[in-house]
């Protein structure tokens, strides 16, 4: 589990611990995410672009569900690459290797670009860590969710996001009658990942109509 400590992780964690299928959880992090359980151990290691150090510790682990992401408002392009596609790389490069058969969950965001040439900045990023993703042996899934409604205690990390969720706590089920291609809960997000391990999905890409989709399976 990469991301705990962000809004989408924090919900993912939460569904994950309580799976009764599921063994265990690694958090790696570069600080603790604050939760404690018997199923979840915490990697914290300051600097996530270096992880052959710690190699031997992502070992034995049949999932990744990566949550790790930032704003791009007020970065530079260069710097926004750096975390949104250069960090993907550098983990996915050291946990594939000690993992081959690792299934991955890759969480990017509703109205991302493939083609990874268009004029937004963000989604054209976002679409070449997508293509990484899915370009690599393993089975991969990507995750574009559109609006997220925070549930369980989940916050976000942004003050200004907190400031937008807090008014729509009581307004999601009117939301999700009136926008269900565009909104979803961090729990459905949580309970689509581990079924897109547990059972597979036939789209690669799932956007927010298929969260929901997946999180609702048996």
């Amino acid at each position: 589990m990469f991301g705990a400590n962000g809004m989408v992780g924090g919900g993912v964690v939460l569904e994950c611990l309580e799976d009764p299928s599921i063994e265990s959880v690694l958090a790696v992090g570069r600080q603790s995410s604050g939760l404690t359980h018997p199923k979840l151990r915490e990697l914290i290691q300051r600097d996530l672009f270096d992880l052959e150090a710690v190699a031997g510790e992502l070992r034995g682990y049949d999932a990744c569900f990566y949550c790790v992401g930032v704003s791009s408002l007020g970065m530079s392009e260069e710097d926004y690459r750096r975390i949104t596609h250069g960090l993907t790389v550098a983990v996915m490069k050291v946990l594939t290797e000690v993992n081959p058969g690792i299934k991955l969950c890759f969480v990017s965001g509703q109205g991302s670009d493939s083609t990874a040439s268009g004029g937004v900045m963000w989604a054209r990023v976002k679409g070449e860590a997508e293509n990484y993703v899915l370009g690599l042996p393993q089975e991969a899934y990507v995750f574009r969710p559109g609006f997220i409604q925070p549930l369980k205690g989940v916050r976000s990390a942004t003050r200004l996001y907190r400031a937008l969720y807090a008014p729509t706590s009581g307004l999601y089920p009117l939301l999700r009658r009136l926008f269900p291609g565009g909104v979803t809960t961090s729990v459905d997000v949580g309970r689509a990942m581990i079924n897109a391990v547990r059972r597979g999905y036939p789209k690669r890409i799932l956007e927010n109509r298929d969260i929901n989709t997946l999180a609702a399976a048996a």
